[in-house]
């Protein structure tokens, strides 16, 4: 009997005549899944219609979009071009290997993983999550881990992915008041590195039980250089390698802008009309970032849980980390809007960052990445560890900035 969530692929491309690959999935063209979705969809718009009128709930949907596009992703992708540029000279001229270097013995103490593990830290930190992915595939690299430490990878390669442009980009926040965010955002880095470090002994404890402590990630120890004891660098004069690598670097930036726009504009947008409220006048316009006041009146219940933990400025404020674990993009786009309107202050700027960049979309990557490194049983494992080192990097952020502000 043909098995209906997954059917034979070489019987299926046999009787039709299509073309078959290794990673298809065939179902069955009218299932329950098609009926789930209309019901979800048409029960989403039903509630907002309700609230705001579906013509305007629609509007306002696609007029967020829009001006998220040209007033928060462009603004990101600018960032990210310099960043992207940045952090390209930093790593040809062997700055990034210098701090390796330094940091290496760091890494087993704190992290329980070998001292080459730092080199994913500081790609993920210049780019984004699935970055890790290309040094897992190296057999250099993975000959310095053992197979329980592996899989852990993921955890300490999402805890900092797109963590420069994050923490850029919180720095360059302003509001009415003047606020200064450049002390909330190194905070909320040290926020995120403490959350990293729960992510991954959680996950470590997980693996351990698994394959031992013993049996190697790679037997192969068969290497053309040292990835930790030399580095690569481009052909060319020092001017010619410079010019490469900030071209190169910046255009490293501008994929990753594009990359975030689905994020931004479909999480964002839908996040935005569930955390703003109605217009002062109470009528629905359908205009740009009107709102039904959903995740305000979420965190209002659950104030009693996130205001001692987060330490947040509004119940509204809850939205940020909701909407990091699936776009990191998405996320400080929100916060941007909420800076802007008085929502939130240094103090959720510092969580916001650790937030941000330890989840860093973590949701939409960990099966992916988990795939990639050939550990997809432990994929439940690692988005459980991560979630809870999500959330001890946010409430270390808040409670580390208070109290450097009671000393300052």
């Amino acid at each position: 009997m043909i098995n209906q969530t997954n059917v034979n692929k070489v019987d299926a491309s046999q009787k039709y005549g299509i073309e078959s690959r290794s990673d298809t999935k065939l179902k069955k063209a009218v299932s329950l899944e098609g009926f789930v979705c209309l019901a979800i969809l048409t029960g989403f718009f039903a509630i907002l219609g309700s609230k705001m009128g579906l013509i305007n709930a629609i509007n306002t949907l696609l007029n967020t979009a829009y001006d998220l596009l040209m007033n928060t992703v462009f603004q990101i992708m600018a960032i990210a071009v310099i960043a992207g540029a940045i952090a390209s000279i930093l790593t040809e001229f062997g700055v990034i290997s210098l701090v390796n270097k330094l940091l290496s013995p760091l890494m087993k103490p704190l992290y329980g993983l070998p001292g080459a593990s730092i080199i994913s830290i500081f790609t993920t930190y210049l780019s984004d999550n699935p970055a890790v992915l290309t040094l897992a595939e190296d057999k250099r690299f993975r000959r310095y881990f053992k197979k329980y430490q592996l899989p852990a990878l993921t955890n300490i390669g999402t805890s900092f992915g797109m963590g420069l442009i994050v923490t850029i980009y919180m720095m360059g926040l302003s509001n009415s008041s003047g606020e200064n965010f450049i002390l909330a955002a190194i905070i909320g880095n040290i926020g995120a590195i403490i959350g990293s470090i729960v992510s991954v002994r959680l996950m470590l404890l997980h693996t351990k039980k698994i394959y031992g402590t013993e049996l190697e990630a790679e037997e192969s120890s068969t290497t053309d250089y040292d990835i930790v004891e030399y580095r690569e660098i481009r052909e060319g004069n020092v001017a010619e390698r410079i010019m490469d690598t900030i071209l190169e670097g910046g255009a490293s930036g501008v994929k990753v802008g594009f990359a975030i726009i689905p994020g931004v504009l479909i999480i964002c947008s839908i996040v935005m009309i569930l955390s703003n409220a109605a217009p002062e006048t109470g009528v629905y316009t359908g205009a740009a970032y009107e709102g039904v006041n959903f995740f305000p009146w979420i965190g209002e219940k659950i104030s009693f849980i996130t205001t001692p933990l987060f330490g947040f400025t509004s119940a509204a404020a809850i939205s940020v980390p909701i909407t990091a674990l699936g776009a990191a993009g998405a996320a400080i786009g929100l916060a941007s809007t909420m800076v802007n309107n008085g929502l939130a202050h240094a103090n959720d700027v510092a969580v916001f960052t650790a937030m941000c960049m330890c989840w860093s979309g973590y949701l939409s990557t960990h099966v992916a990445m988990m795939d990639g490194l050939n550990f997809r049983n432990l994929t439940g494992k690692a988005i459980f560890s991560h979630t809870i080192g999500g959330i001890c990097a946010g409430v270390a952020a808040n409670w580390i900035y208070k109290l450097v502000m009671i000393f300052m």
